[in-house]
């Protein structure tokens, strides 16, 4: 259980998830400026910088908050009564809150209108299924490293992140509060509001699929 501050928890949610948000639309819009309409490399531009900011984020914030950034993981903190219910829709409202600004911040830095709603198309039963094994496989890393590897959870969630833009057909959102905020802008890496719906239903089944797969392996070490 976190003893600290909830305040200075929040603030830390709220920083980190504005941060993420500034650094995925904000490579996304750079790699896509650069790359003179090569979608590999435009994709690419926007994987390496997303990794490398989870992992300088969660190594700031992790001892503060637990650098969830993500209302999937706070959920799945709140399942193993990590986090109260005051916490936990605190938290959830601190990354939503967060992730828009970091939207609308990475906007302001390349001079493009603010609110935006994104026209890209993220439909149909591959996208669906690619956030259910996406939002699976960060939850079996987060909870797996919390285990046997703690001091490398920046690490591993990054790596995992880096290698799920590019194993997924979604490009691994994973993330309810992302998937909300890149609604808002009309730039590579964003999402049709239409399509919200189907993204956080499906993340929501990979994140209760990830704990519990976790809560069984937990469950079998405990046999032994």
């Amino acid at each position: 259980m976190n003893t600290k501050p909830l305040l200075r928890r929040l603030t830390a949610e709220f920083v980190g998830s504005s941060f993420l948000l500034m650094t995925v639309v904000g490579s996304g819009i750079m790699g896509e400026k650069l790359s003179g309409g090569n979608l590999a490399l435009a994709l690419l531009g926007n994987t390496i910088p997303t990794g490398a900011i989870l992992i300088v984020l969660i190594l700031i914030m992790g001892p503060i908050s637990g650098a969830h950034f993500n209302p999937i993981v706070s959920l799945c903190f709140a399942f193993r009564k990590e986090l109260n219910t005051i916490e936990l829709i605190s938290y959830i409202a601190a990354q939503m809150v967060g992730s828009i600004v970091g939207v609308l911040l990475a906007h302001g830095m390349f001079d493009l209108e603010l609110i935006q709603l994104s026209e890209n198309t993220r439909a149909g039963g591959a996208q669906f299924l690619s956030e259910i094994i996406a939002s699976t496989g960060l939850i079996l890393t987060i909870f797996g490293c919390i285990k046997s590897a703690p001091n490398a959870v920046s690490y591993a969630i990054g790596l995992y992140i880096t290698a799920a833009y590019w194993f997924t057909a979604s490009t691994s959102f994973a993330n309810p509060a992302v998937t909300i905020a890149r609604s808002i802008t009309n730039t590579f890496s964003g999402i049709s509001p239409n399509d919200i719906i189907a993204f956080i239903l499906a993340q929501l089944i990979g994140g209760l699929i990830g704990i519990s797969i976790s809560k069984l392996f937990e469950t079998l070490d405990g046999e032994k």
